[in-house]
C-alpha cells in the first residue's frame, strides 16, 4: 500500500559535477528524492524482503529528509530491517538510538520488545559465554517493567521464563563441573545461586540434590536433612527427589540412618 505524501517537495536537487585535473569525467549524481518516494521505496523493499537494503533505504529516508515525520518512522523501521536481515548488533543500536531520541513517542514499547528479541535471538548453548543471555533477560525484563499492558509484555514473559532457565542451566553446568572434581564449596556456591536467582526454573530441583551430594561429600549431615527436606517438600514426585531420598537413607559414613529420616521427615517423603 502506497503512503500519500505529506510534504511538498521544494525545488530540484543540484547536481554536482567536478572535473579532474587531467580534465577528467564528471563524478556520479547526488539526487535528493521526495520523502515519500524514498520511504514508500524502503517498504517495498521490505515487504520483498530484500531486508538490508530496506535498512539502507530506511537510513536515506532519515539521511536526506531528518525533520520529516517519515524520518522517525524511518528510525524504526531500520531497526526492524536489520533484525529482519540478521544483522542484530544494527538492529539493537537503531532501537537503542530511537529510545533515546523518542522516549515518548507511541511506538517506544516496541522499540524496546525489538531490542530484546534482538538479544534474545542470539542466546547460544549453555556450553558458551552468557553476556547475550544476561542482556536478553534486561531488556525482556525492561519490556514487561515499563509496558506490562502492552500486546509485547505476554511474549517478552514468556521469553523471560525461556532466558532465566538458560542462565539456570549454565550455573548447573558449571557447578556440576566443580562437583565431579570434588570442588564441593565452589559447585555448593552455583547450585546455591540456582535456587536464590532463578527459584521458578526446572533446574531447582536439581540444584538441591546436588545440594545434598556436596554436603554428605563434606560431611554436613544435618545440612544434606535440611536441603533433602526442603526437596521433598516441594517436589515429592521429582526423580532429583527419590535421589537424595537414597542418598540420605543409605546409613553411609557421615550420613543418617533411614530410622532417622524416616521418623524426623517421613511426611514428605
Amino acid at each position: 500500500m502506497r503512503f500519500l505524501p505529506f510534504l511538498r517537495w521544494f525545488g530540484v536537487a543540484a547536481i554536482f559535477g567536478a572535473l579532474t585535473a587531467c580534465g577528467g569525467s564528471n563524478k556520479e549524481a547526488y539526487v535528493e528524492k521526495p520523502v515519500d518516494d524514498l520511504y514508500n521505496k524502503a517498504m517495498d523493499e521490505l515487504v520483498e524482503e530484500r531486508y538490508p537494503t530496506a535498512a539502507k533505504t530506511f537510513q536515506e529516508v532519515e539521511s536526506q529528509h531528518p525533520y520529516s515525520v517519515w524520518a522517525t518512522k524511518s528510525q524504526l523501521m531500520s531497526a526492524y530491517a536489520d533484525y529482519e536481515a540478521g544483522n542484530y548488533g544494527e538492529a539493537i543500536i537503531a532501537a537503542d538510538r530511537f529510545i533515546q531520541l523518542h522516549p515518548g513517542h507511541r511506538d517506544i514499547a516496541y522499540a524496546y520488545y525489538l531490542k530484546a528479541i534482538s538479544y534474545y535471538v542470539q542466546i547460544v548453548d549453555i556450553g558458551r559465554d552468557q553476556k547475550i543471555t544476561e542482556q536478553a533477560l534486561k531488556a525482556l525484563d525492561d519490556v514487561v517493567r515499563r509496558f506490562p499492558d502492552s500486546k509485547y509484555a505476554r511474549d517478552a514473559k514468556l521469553k523471560l521464563d525461556f532466558t532465566r532457565d538458560h542462565l539456570a542451566g549454565k550455573e548447573m553446568e558449571i557447578g556440576r563441573y566443580y562437583l565431579k572434581r570434588g570442588q564441593y564449596l565452589a559447585a555448593m556456591n552455583r547450585f546455591k545461586r540456582v535456587i536464590d536467582n532463578f527459584q521458578t526454573t526446572t533446574h531447582v530441583p536439581e540444584a538441591l540434590e546436588r545440594l545434598v551430594e556436596c554436603d554428605l561429600a563434606l560431611g554436613l549431615s544435618e545440612e544434606a536433612k535440611e536441603n533433602a527436606a526442603v526437596l521433598g517438600h516441594n517436589y515429592p514426585g521429582s526423580e532429583w527427589y527419590v535421589d537424595a531420598y537414597s542418598l540420605v537413607t543409605s546409613g553411609a559414613p557421615g550420613t543418617p540412618g533411614k530410622g532417622w529420616f524416616a521418623r524426623n521427615f517421613g511426611s514428605s517423603f
